[in-house]
């Protein structure tokens, strides 16, 4: 099998999920929901690919690249969901972009004070040349789609041509 296009999902799904735990755990970016929803999509990448590593076969490279391009194509989704959620163009998770309730009692003030406010999914906590990081991983589960897609298509006409 052809190892170079799982390799190369392999390594891209380390760097983004790299990224984000490294953003989350020394950069201080506490993820909200949506960014969790968003790092599945790459870890099943990221298991996808090890298995082609390990067990692949060169007949099986155009069925592995149809999976990883419909895991990104659902990437995609998710990021644009929370794009649009950052942009107020949809209606986010009620969890994390619902505005606070104002206290009407002592007791009510308390029990918001002792309870930690979940990181809003409407407010982007950073961004890179006015991209969020939802933005962003849009950008790489998108282009990710694409080059699978491309992967499976090659694979698909190089097995062809072999038989």
């Amino acid at each position: 099998m052809n190892r170079a296009f799982p390799a190369f999902v392999l390594i891209a799904g380390a760097v983004v999920l790299g990224a984000a735990l490294l953003s989350q755990h020394w950069g201080g970016l506490a993820p909200c929901e949506l960014c969790l929803y968003e790092r599945w999509p790459w870890d099943a990448a990221v298991v996808i690919a090890l298995l082609a590593l390990v067990v692949g076969s060169e007949a099986g490279l155009p069925w592995v690249a149809l999976a990883l391009s419909l895991v990104f194509v659902l990437g995609t989704g998710v990021a644009f969901y929370h794009v649009g959620v950052e942009q107020h163009w949809f209606a986010g998770p009620t969890a994390c972009t619902a505005p606070a309730k104002a206290a009407q009692t002592l007791d009510e003030l308390r029990a918001q004070l002792m309870h930690a406010q979940p990181v809003r999914c409407d407010e982007p906590a950073w961004t890179l040349w006015g991209v969020s990081l939802a933005g962003w991983n849009f950008l790489a589960s998108f282009s990710m789609a694409m080059i699978s897609f491309a992967a499976a298509y090659l694979a698909r006409g190089r097995r062809r041509r072999e038989a």
